[in-house]
């Protein structure tokens, strides 16, 4: 929370300043302003000390807070029934001029005293009026990036729980500041980058509660020694996404609010109601973006700014009412809950008086209340506050106070200041998108450049075959060709001989006796022409052998030169190759130098995370943190839960594990066989389960079934108590409820509810009954496998809390049973009554606890509208309690619905005819 001091400047422009400190991610920009009718500006008014509420004395200059008032409205409550009666002779003892915004305050038939206030509303003003002046403004405020706060003050019976807390679930128009806020706010932001977390407190006897989770009874308030912001680390935070949830969740948390019956009030709060909803909104036009060129990613990294992000919150204060004792009629317990309301109450009045006075001390440590709203007093909250009162002169004395206390408060300045930070989780984020693009980048193109070279080589090694296949069988061809054609040359040459030696041998052999000279000289002839021809011949055949053989000669040749070319061509391919090769090794290189490039951007945002939880605490909480990865990350943590960061939510933790780790680990881890493991991861589990966005998720991972075998074979307790408490979370979707009966869960619970004796484990078995006892299609599964008969013998705990979900369940299936038979449905007697339910029904209609009384008179209403059950309520007593809830029942709509049935019910008409009772 951004802090500012009041610097003193009279009205007129003022600069804001938002400076950049050495501990702070708050961003540093200069705003002027001019004056305006902004009813937070100051204008002439008298100002306050320079210290807030708490913190110390003695003028601090800071230009980065602008002055701002605190505004006070003051609302007139109309006269009731009892006023009506008992002050029917004397005028009321305020007189309200709301155009003159004056009020007066009647001393007597002659004499008034004047207030002047911001608003004054008369007992007619509606509650939209109402939440436009006093409540939207603020609103406003906290959706620029301010803290708000919304504040009734007043006696009790005056009508502040009205004002801020109605639900307007009869009538819209009723609706409250709360029902209001959260609707301007909702329909404001933006769902995709805007987010809505909201807790609900009470501060009962000076004890902080949770009244989201009754069991986180006992929350610390944390200051930062540094800035003075005031936090809640342990209270629940829901994030909001729509109007229902949040009206479901005031519903929970005033079901477990303390209320009392007093003579002022018949259902007076007995504690005060703090709602925080914290708002983060991201400021539009000044992001930061990722450049897409091809520039050094570390340089890229080390240039970019994360986005603003702005925070507020809106803190609205629904304080218990003032009273005197001897008015109240308080006693005993009731007693020492009025005397610690009044004592905080008494401490606030302290503090205003100090800061109105400009005192140098103000006493804010003497209550945990003054210490909460430190900052909506003095602080830097835009504050508006609602005083109540009524016109009973009875109560002049009461009326006065709350006048002068609004007077004093009026005096009061805060000094508001905007807060932005940097976003540094949205840029982390961002910076992991543009990491995983960049490695599925690098990844394509090495996997493309890989292919690449291989479809280079293996073409390269095809056409290097293919060329040595060729160039043999041409090398094969022509040496069969050659030897072939050497092979038949000599075969001509041998036969050529062979004739040759015959015509010789022939030639001697026939010589002739006659002229034996003669015949010598012809055959000398004849052998020489004979030689001579051969000689010429074997010449001509020896020159074809010589022309033949310089063919070959030159064939060879060229096949010599066609195979050098194959070797060049081989050659050259194995060049190409070696260069393939060093560009791959090239490649691989550049991947390396890019891994590590990866790895110092991952530093980087590691970095960048640390230094972003670093902030985070430094600005919220100021404790040291640490950041859980994965799974083992999350068995750590569930082993050792108390060395989490002490400043960090219950629920952040849960959602960050929630995003790191996923659903399914969490729940594998349910089978642990580490004790410690299982009881943790059951929490966590149950955690999820408490936020409607994850219970989908949670069932089809599973996580039903694991839990109903934990809730059927642990022997643990506590594990016990939490599966089922996850059970009851999941129960309140109608679609989980037919899962959890088709999956034998009321066997368990059943089961459960008889074993158990903790009181926290049957409370949360008996709201898991109560939520299935809603469901119209399950009420004869639900009676036949024994839920009915579970939730009775569950009373046999007395605890207050056992016994309200008890009461709820009752109530439910008595609203079902009673809305099948107004359908048309042919059925018989209640199944509650059957099964022995109406004498404790009977015996707790008039119960101390206002949530166990408000659900069984539902309950003896809806039974009481079947006909069929009247004859069993007579002879139960059960007719005597319907009469009592008619005429003194506090809530007006039960107390109608009890006077319809008894006037519309033959057999209860007969009944009081004949006890002379009227109705």
């Amino acid at each position: 929370m951004a802090s500012g001091y009041r610097n003193g400047s009279a009205k007129g422009g003022v600069k804001v300043d938002r400076p950049l400190s050495v501990n702070s991610n708050i961003r540093s920009s200069s705003i002027k302003s001019k004056p305006s009718p902004s009813p937070y500006n100051s204008h002439g008014l008298r100002r306050s000390s320079p210290g807030s509420l708490g913190g110390s004395a003695g003028p601090v200059k800071d230009d980065s807070a602008v002055s701002g008032r605190v505004r006070v409205a003051v609302r007139l409550r109309p006269r009731n029934a009892e006023e009506l009666v008992a002050d029917a002779d004397f005028a009321d003892c305020v007189e309200l001029q709301p155009e003159l915004k004056r009020l007066k305050l009647r001393k007597n038939n002659w004499d008034s005293d004047t207030y002047e206030f911001d608003e004054v509303l008369t007992e007619f003003a509606s509650q939209k009026r109402v939440y436009e002046v006093v409540a939207k403004p603020v609103v406003e405020s906290v959706l620029d990036g301010y803290n708000g706060t919304v504040m009734a003050y007043g006696q009790t019976g005056t009508g502040k729980t009205f004002t801020l807390g109605r639900l307007g679930e009869e009538d819209t128009a009723d609706r409250g500041i709360m029902v209001r806020s959260m609707e301007d706010i909702l329909a404001d932001i933006s769902p995709e980058t805007d987010s809505v977390s909201v807790s609900y407190l009470q501060l009962y006897m000076e004890t902080i509660q949770d009244l989201l989770d009754p069991a986180n009874d006992n929350i610390p308030i944390v200051e930062d020694p540094k800035t003075g912001d005031v936090s809640l680390p342990g209270a629940t935070q829901v994030e909001i996404r729509d109007q229902q949830s949040f009206v479901e969740l005031l519903r929970l948390g005033e079901a477990h609010r303390f209320a009392a019956n007093t003579k002022l009030n018949t259902e007076s709060s007995r504690s005060h109601a703090i709602l925080m909803v914290h708002v983060k909104r991201s400021v539009k036009g000044r992001d930061s973006f990722l450049s897409s060129d091809n520039e050094n990613t570390s340089h890229l990294v080390k240039t970019l700014k994360p986005p603003l992000l702005r925070k507020g919150k809106l803190v609205v204060v629904d304080l218990a009412g003032s009273e005197r004792i001897d008015k109240s009629g308080s006693e005993g317990h009731t007693l020492e809950e009025a005397k610690s309301i009044n004592l905080s109450l008494s401490a606030l009045g302290k503090c205003i008086n100090a800061l109105a006075e400009n005192s140098a001390h103000v006493p804010v440590r003497d209550s945990k209340l003054t210490r909460l709203l430190r900052d909506s007093f003095g602080g830097t909250a835009r504050t508006s506050l609602v005083v109540t009162i009524g016109p009973s002169p009875r109560h002049r004395g009461e009326t006065a106070s709350t006048i002068m206390f609004g007077q004093r408060a009026m005096k009061v300045e805060n000094m508001v200041r905007i807060k932005e930070e940097f976003d540094y989780k949205s840029l982390a984020r961002r910076l992991d998108i543009q990491l995983d693009k960049l490695i599925a980048e690098n990844e394509r193109q090495q996997k493309a450049f890989e292919d690449e070279i291989g479809r280079i080589t293996l073409d390269a090694q095809n056409r290097i075959s293919a060329a040595e296949r060729s160039h043999a069988d041409a090398l094969e061809k022509e040496r069969l060709k050659y030897q072939r054609d050497y092979m038949e040359s000599i075969k001509k040459l041998e036969e050529q001989w062979a004739i040759e030696k015959q015509k010789r041998s022939n030639n001697q052999n026939g010589v002739g006796t006659k002229d034996g000279c003669l015949d010598k000289t012809c055959n000398g002839e004849d052998t020489a022409v004979s030689i001579s021809e051969e000689v010429a011949e074997v010449k001509k055949e020896l020159e074809n052998e010589l022309r033949l053989k310089k063919a070959a000669e030159e064939e060879v040749n060229n096949l010599k030169s066609q195979l050098a070319q194959w070797k060049r061509s081989e050659a050259a391919g194995n060049a190409e190759i070696i260069k393939l090769r060093k560009m791959l090794e090239d490649e691989a290189h550049q991947k390396m130098k890019l891994e590590e490039e990866i790895t110092i951007l991952k530093s980087q945002l590691l970095q960048l995370s640390f230094e972003a939880e670093e902030t985070r605490r430094s600005l919220d909480r100021g404790g040291p943190g640490k950041i859980f990865n994965g799974l083992d990350s999350l068995v750590t943590q569930v082993r050792h839960p108390h060395a989490r960061d002490p400043g960090n939510g219950h629920k952040a933790s849960i959602a960050k594990l929630f995003e790191q780790v996923g659903l399914q680990k969490i729940l594998s881890l349910l089978e642990s066989e580490d004790a410690d493991v299982r009881i943790h991861a059951v929490k966590v589990v149950a955690n999820l389960a408490a936020e409607e966005a994850n219970q989908e998720k949670i069932v089809e991972a599973g996580g039903l079934t694991s839990l109903l075998m934990l809730l059927s074979s642990s022997e643990d307790e506590m594990i016990r108590r939490v599966a089922a408490g996850a059970i009851a979370n999941l129960a309140m979707n109608e679609k989980n409820q037919e899962l959890i009966m088709a999956q034998g869960g009321i066997n368990l619970l059943s089961m459960t509810a008889a074993d158990a004796e903790d009181p926290q484990t049957l409370r949360m078995v008996a709201g898991a009954i109560a939520n299935l006892c809603g469901n119209d299609k399950l009420q004869t599964k639900l009676r036949g496998e024994g839920g009915i008969k579970a939730l009775l013998g569950m009373v046999r705990c007395g605890h207050p809390d056992v016994l309200a979900q008890v009461a709820r369940g009752i109530a439910n299936f008595a609203k079902c049973e009673s809305r099948a038979s107004t359908q048309g449905a042919k059925t018989g007697k209640s199944l509650l009554i059957d099964d022995g339910a109406l004498p404790w029904i009977v015996q707790n209609a008039n119960n101390e606890a206002s949530p166990i009384r408000r659900h069984i008179e539902l309950a003896l209403c809806h039974l009481a509208q079947h006909e069929v059950n009247a004859k069993d309520m007579i002879s139960g007593g059960a007719l005597w309690e319907l009469v009592r809830i008619s005429r003194d029942c506090s809530r007006e709509d039960i107390r109608n619905l009890a006077h319809r049935t008894l006037t519309s019910s033959p057999t209860f008409q007969a009944e009081l005819r004949r006890l002379r009772i009227e109705c």
